[in-house]
């Protein structure tokens, strides 16, 4: 019986954008984004100053909103789950509540204006669904066109929601008239930053924070911008990938000396960003300073998707409020198992007999709970690829991995368990693969690792009848027995296994024996 699905948008109306998502939501699935728009109509243009929002401006925000909602109505989102929240120019607009009128009579939409408090958490809801939180706490910031939202959290709880009026369509319609911005202009902004990030700041160093997660497209125009001039923009998700000062102040010494003319040929640089980048740019040195941050953490989830988790947990019952908070990690890769159509009972027999494998042969490969974990993700994404085509599923797999927006692992973590997945069958790693050459030698021995152990338990579920329901090692000098516990006899897999077994026993330096154990 199929499970009850639920679509639905929402509607982020900032200072310099419109942004929507769409998303559905199922018991199996968890939260799958189905569509997603932006339109930059800047309807924040001059009211920063005038707190009066433009006529044109509003024409064009109704006519966004209508083409919005069209295409809402399109993926069978019903109108009664479209939400909109308006942030920083249109909650300080005079007028803000002719457009609210305006947009309601025109389109049928209902616009709540949150403060900036509500819009900080929502931000936080929505990075937690993209960026493993560390134990010890983490900055979060999301650079706004009108405000910046601060958010001190740890992998528990929230211990700061500030929003200040630091925006960077604000800052540069308020202090930025040259071009290139000039050495004095360029100091007001930066005394300017420093004194309002004062209580967070303080906050922050209370709480030993070395680490920030930065949303927004300001924060993705930097992180772009930073790949291009590693020679690296041909590389995929943004999501959890990371910059750290050192390479963040190459690219503000290169970029702040140049004009308008010269900013819009950078790659990775928004064309409609290339003013509003220079007060960017000038506000994360800042952050960058008096936060004494090592490394920014970009997430590409934020204030939209977590409008969307906050609708449907005041929605569900208590059940599903605790599957909404389930591992970040685990969630996105059932959701990449789901769009491609896997076979769940034989994925999930592999990923056990992985895991009953590193487990019973850790005093070998000395891996921790981190490559434990990385394994069963490869192990349940293993075989994704037969989505394209059987024929080289496992190159396929390797590519649906880097390229399915996995949420909540680095870019590393991705590689890994992507190679883990392609080396399931046929050929062992090998460095004339560009992907598996790429990393480091302490991930290369991971994935020689973890790959050895997924071609045994490949083979351990030959004919996908779940049949070994336990693995018992025994290790002794240079020798492994591998003893088997099955529901019937295990010849075929033993055969299959047998064929797959060569890459570990490589590795290990061990010669690997099965044996067909009694049931007790």
């Amino acid at each position: 019986m199929e499970t009850e699905k639920k679509r639905v948008a929402a509607i982020d109306l900032g200072t310099n954008s419109f942004h929507m998502v769409i998303v559905e939501e199922s018991e199996e699935k968890g939260l799958v984004e189905i569509d997603r728009v932006k339109d930059m109509i800047c309807i924040g243009r001059g009211s920063i100053s005038s707190k009066m929002l433009d006529e044109e401006a509003m024409e064009t925000g109704v006519a966004t909103l209508r083409h919005f909602l069209v295409i809402a109505s399109q993926h069978g989102v019903d109108p009664d789950n479209v939400i909109a929240f308006a942030t920083s120019a249109i909650r300080e607009a005079r007028n803000r509540e002719v457009f609210i009128r305006k947009v309601r009579e025109e389109t049928g939409l209902r616009i709540k204006v949150i403060s900036g408090k509500e819009e900080a958490q929502f931000i936080y809801y929505g990075v937690r669904k993209a960026v493993k939180f560390s134990p010890a706490a983490d900055l979060v910031f999301d650079i706004g066109g009108g405000s910046v939202e601060f958010v001190i959290a740890d992998d528990k709880k929230v211990h700061l929601l500030e929003s200040r009026k630091i925006g960077v369509a604000r800052m540069f319609e308020r202090f930025v008239t040259t071009d290139p911005v000039s050495a004095y202009e360029r100091t007001l902004l930066e005394q300017f930053f420093t004194a309002e990030l004062l209580t967070s700041a303080e906050k922050a160093r209370e709480m030993n924070v070395t680490r920030a997660i930065a949303s927004s497209g300001t924060a993705q125009n930097v992180a772009r911008m930073i790949r291009a001039m590693n020679g690296r923009d041909g590389e995929a998700a943004l999501n959890n990938s990371s910059f750290t000062r050192k390479e963040f102040q190459k690219l503000y010494r290169s970029v702040l000396p140049l004009d308008a003319q010269e900013r819009r040929r950078l790659t990775g640089l928004d064309e409609k960003r290339v003013d509003l980048i220079v007060p960017g740019l000038i506000l994360f040195n800042v952050i960058f300073s008096v936060f004494g941050l090592k490394e920014v953490v970009i997430s590409d989830l934020a204030l939209r998707e977590g409008m969307v988790y906050h609708y449907l947990r005041n929605r569900r019952t208590k059940t599903g409020e605790a599957k909404l908070q389930l591992n970040i990690r685990r969630q996105s890769v059932i959701e990449l198992c789901y769009r491609c159509g896997w076979n769940k009972r034989h994925s999930e027999q592999i990923a056990f007999l992985c895991l009953e494998l590193f487990d019973q042969l850790q005093p070998l490969h000395g891996l921790d709970v981190r490559e434990r974990e990385l394994l069963e993700y490869a192990a349940l994404l293993h075989n994704i690829g037969t989505f394209i085509s059987i024929s080289g599923h496992h190159k396929h797999s390797q590519y649906i991995i880097l390229n399915g927006e996995l949420r909540g692992f680095t870019p590393v973590e991705i590689s890994v368990v992507a190679s883990v997945a392609r080396y399931h069958r046929k050929s062992p790693p090998s460095e004339k693969h560009d992907a598996y050459a790429s990393l480091k030698p302490r991930y290369r021995r991971v994935v020689d690792v973890l790959a050895g152990i997924l071609r045994i338990a490949n083979g351990l579920d030959r004919g996908h009848r779940q049949n070994v329901y336990a693995v018992e090692a025994s290790i002794a000098g240079r020798r492994v027995v591998l003893g088997l516990r099955a529901h019937h006899n295990p010849d075929i897999e033993i055969w299959a296994a047998e064929r797959m077994k060569g890459w570990l026993e490589t590795v290990l330096g061990k010669t690997i024996r099965f044996e067909h154990l009694d049931q007790e």
